[in-house]
Protein backbone atom coordinates (compact mmCIF):
# COMPACT_ATOMS: atom_id res chain seq x y z
CA UNK A 1 0.00 0.00 0.00
CA UNK A 2 1.33 3.55 -1.06
CA UNK A 3 0.74 6.66 0.81
CA UNK A 4 0.94 9.29 -1.59
CA UNK A 5 0.50 12.63 -0.98
CA UNK A 6 -2.00 14.65 -3.40
CA UNK A 7 -0.63 17.59 -5.36
CA UNK A 8 -3.36 20.11 -4.93
CA UNK A 9 -2.40 20.02 -1.29
CA UNK A 10 1.02 20.38 -1.55
CA UNK A 11 0.38 23.93 -4.06
CA UNK A 12 -2.23 24.58 -1.96
CA UNK A 13 -0.01 24.52 1.29
CA UNK A 14 3.38 25.93 -0.07
CA UNK A 15 4.17 29.68 0.00
CA UNK A 16 4.00 31.90 -3.11
CA UNK A 17 7.86 32.20 -2.53
CA UNK A 18 11.30 31.62 -0.06
CA UNK A 19 10.09 34.96 1.66
CA UNK A 20 7.14 36.71 2.10
CA UNK A 21 5.83 38.76 -0.60
CA UNK A 22 6.02 42.71 -0.99
CA UNK A 23 2.48 42.85 0.64
CA UNK A 24 3.05 40.61 3.76
CA UNK A 25 1.49 37.25 2.44
CA UNK A 26 3.27 33.58 2.11
CA UNK A 27 0.78 31.71 0.72
CA UNK A 28 -2.01 32.13 -2.10
CA UNK A 29 -4.94 31.62 0.34
CA UNK A 30 -3.04 34.47 2.63
CA UNK A 31 -2.78 36.62 -0.50
CA UNK A 32 -6.55 35.75 -1.69
CA UNK A 33 -7.98 36.87 1.68
CA UNK A 34 -5.88 39.83 1.73
CA UNK A 35 -7.30 40.74 -1.88
CA UNK A 36 -10.75 40.56 -0.32
CA UNK A 37 -9.65 42.61 2.12
CA UNK A 38 -8.88 45.49 0.44
CA UNK A 39 -12.17 45.06 -1.96
CA UNK A 40 -13.95 45.75 1.04
CA UNK A 41 -11.75 48.22 2.28
CA UNK A 42 -12.45 50.28 -1.13
CA UNK A 43 -16.61 49.67 -0.74
CA UNK A 44 -17.02 50.89 2.63
CA UNK A 45 -14.48 54.15 1.57
CA UNK A 46 -17.11 54.28 -1.49
CA UNK A 47 -19.89 54.30 1.38
CA UNK A 48 -18.25 56.75 3.37
CA UNK A 49 -17.90 59.41 0.57
CA UNK A 50 -21.85 58.84 -0.11
CA UNK A 51 -22.64 59.06 3.53
CA UNK A 52 -20.74 62.34 4.12
CA UNK A 53 -22.37 63.91 1.07
CA UNK A 54 -25.38 63.19 2.25
CA UNK A 55 -24.50 64.85 5.45
CA UNK A 56 -23.67 67.59 3.87
CA UNK A 57 -27.05 68.48 2.19
CA UNK A 58 -26.91 66.45 -0.64
CA UNK A 59 -29.96 64.63 0.92
CA UNK A 60 -31.71 63.67 -2.63
CA UNK A 61 -33.89 60.84 -3.16
CA UNK A 62 -31.07 60.09 -5.72
CA UNK A 63 -28.09 59.89 -3.43
CA UNK A 64 -29.94 58.35 -1.07
CA UNK A 65 -30.76 55.58 -3.57
CA UNK A 66 -26.81 55.65 -4.29
CA UNK A 67 -26.06 54.97 -0.44
CA UNK A 68 -28.53 52.26 -0.33
CA UNK A 69 -27.18 51.01 -3.31
CA UNK A 70 -23.22 51.29 -2.29
CA UNK A 71 -24.32 49.50 0.93
CA UNK A 72 -25.74 46.85 -0.68
CA UNK A 73 -23.01 45.86 -2.55
CA UNK A 74 -21.04 46.08 0.05
CA UNK A 75 -23.70 43.29 1.77
CA UNK A 76 -22.97 41.32 -0.90
CA UNK A 77 -19.08 41.33 -1.13
CA UNK A 78 -18.95 40.48 2.69
CA UNK A 79 -20.93 37.51 2.22
CA UNK A 80 -18.96 36.29 -0.90
CA UNK A 81 -15.64 37.18 0.78
CA UNK A 82 -17.27 34.63 3.95
CA UNK A 83 -18.67 32.23 1.72
CA UNK A 84 -14.72 31.88 -0.28
CA UNK A 85 -12.69 31.88 2.63
CA UNK A 86 -15.14 29.67 4.16
CA UNK A 87 -14.92 27.39 1.26
CA UNK A 88 -11.29 27.05 0.84
CA UNK A 89 -10.67 26.46 4.13
CA UNK A 90 -12.68 24.02 4.60
CA UNK A 91 -11.20 22.03 1.24
CA UNK A 92 -7.56 22.37 2.58
CA UNK A 93 -8.83 21.13 5.59
CA UNK A 94 -10.91 18.29 3.85
CA UNK A 95 -7.16 17.63 1.89
CA UNK A 96 -5.31 17.88 4.76
CA UNK A 97 -6.85 14.81 6.85
CA UNK A 98 -7.23 12.86 3.63
CA UNK A 99 -3.09 12.99 4.12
Amino acid sequence: MTNTVNPLSIVAAAPMTSNKSSNGTSSWFEAMAQAWGQALDKQAATIQEKSDAISGGDNTPSAVTELTTQSLVMSFLSNSSHTSISTVGQALETMARKQ
